[in-house]
């Protein structure tokens, strides 16, 4: 079953989101309009909520987590996405925060509390430390990341076009019935 609670919560997905039959979306996780989660993808919000804003697309076997609230960290680390963003192939998310439009490249690794301010784009195979925080507008890239280059209006545009090619592949494997 590829949509299931855990301990009494079960996820809140938009009637217009896919979630592929592969995939695996537990517990306490909201998936807005748009919203699709690609085969083999996990989004396990067993011990802390995960949020998905609209538009947003969560690619082949990516493994998205968060860190258990406790008493000496009452709040935990959830994990938020904003809208518009772009989750490749494989990437690892871990009770971070990533803002509109961004796109994080194919095997990266997002650990608990780092931030992506709004129009970040990675690297693939890139990690973001703890708590760091990526500013708007940069590319980034490496192990630890690194700040390299201000976006090209062309990379920025991209964010877009990338969420709209996800939303019209969605409705294809929706229309399809298989």
């Amino acid at each position: 079953m590829a949509i299931r609670p855990f301990a009494g919560i079960r996820p809140s997905v938009a009637p217009d989101a896919y979630v592929d039959p592969s995939a695996q979306v537990i517990g306490d996780v909201t998936l807005a309009e748009n919203v699709s989660i690609w085969p083999g993808a996990v989004v396990r919000g067993d011990v802390n909520a995960i949020r998905i804003g609209r538009d947003t697309n969560i690619q082949d076997l990516a493994c998205l987590h968060v860190t258990h609230k406790r008493d000496s960290d009452p709040e935990g680390a959830p994990l938020i996405i904003g809208e518009r963003v772009t989750i490749g192939h494989s990437v690892v998310l871990h009770g971070c925060t990533i803002h509109d439009e961004c796109l994080i490249g194919i095997g990266t690794i997002v650990l608990d509390r780092a931030v992506l301010e709004p129009r970040v784009m990675i690297g693939a195979g890139s990690l973001v430390p703890p708590g760091k925080v990526l500013k708007s507008g940069w590319l980034y890239l490496g192990r630890p990341v690194k700040e390299v280059r201000p976006l090209t209006e062309a990379e920025l545009a991209h964010f877009a076009y990338s969420a709209q090619h996800y939303i019209r592949l969605m409705r294809k494997y929706q229309d399809s019935g298989e």
